[in-house]
């Protein structure tokens, strides 16, 4: 049981930009121990109430919102992590839990009862949210992902390419997705999470993005692209 309380900051920018930026960063931040030269693929299976609320509070631009997702990083994981995160702002709580490969699939089936057996709040949290809102899966997204790191105030950076979904395969684990792509080729997303503040040399290298940070949702952008 995880439950992290952060800020967020995304930026859509240009491939060269962060070019630019990555020359920067590699001299003051480190890569996380899960990145290789081209990074690591994240996949997420996106879960929506019955009546799509949470695709319409961002769309509607609420200060409040929130997302359920299961979340893995390979086909062949084991586990995957049932995260639930509330945004207020730039504000942000998550919620995590470790899930089995099978309950992960009870999960994408809708079958959400084994969670109501767990004795922790967190597990009631969001067995209870996604009670009451009737969830059911509403997308698959995947993207490579390059991370820097900072031990200090747990910043991280990370620049997110090749955003892709499937709105007709469920199948969290299924080698053969048949994605889309949500974005073009030379594009992707920069994401700034820390804890109570971020650290002034690392300002100073963002400084080099010469856009105003903006809502960058990979989750409503699989939505829209057949909503």
């Amino acid at each position: 049981m995880q439950q992290v309380f952060r800020k967020e900051i995304k930026y859509r920018i240009s491939i060269i930009q962060y070019a630019q930026l990555e020359r920067q960063l590699s001299r003051i931040m480190k890569k996380d121990s899960f990145s290789g030269p081209d990074g690591y693929p994240v996949r997420s299976l996106y879960f929506d109430s019955v009546y799509n609320q949470d695709l319409h509070d961002v769309l509607n631009g609420h200060y409040s919102k929130k997302k359920i997702r299961l979340r893995i990083y390979s086909p062949k994981d084991t586990k995957a992590k049932l995260e639930l995160k509330v945004k207020h702002g730039l504000d942000q709580q998550k919620y995590s839990l470790t899930v089995s490969r099978d309950q992960a699939q009870e999960l994408a089936r809708g079958n959400i009862d084994f969670l109501a057996g767990w004795n922790t709040s967190v597990a009631q949290y969001i067995y209870r949210e996604m009670r009451i809102g009737i969830y059911r899966p509403a997308v698959l997204i995947e993207y490579d992902r390059i991370a820097y790191v900072s031990a200090i105030n747990k910043i991280r950076v990370t620049f997110d390419t090749h955003v892709r979904s499937s709105d007709c395969n469920f199948d969290l684990f299924t080698n053969n997705p048949n994605f889309t792509p949500l974005m073009p080729d030379d594009t992707g997303v920069l994401e700034v999470k820390y804890d109570h503040f971020l650290l002034s040399y690392i300002k100073e290298a963002l400084a080099c993005i010469d856009q105003l940070p903006q809502a960058n949702s990979k989750y409503v952008l699989g939505r829209l692209r057949c909503y």
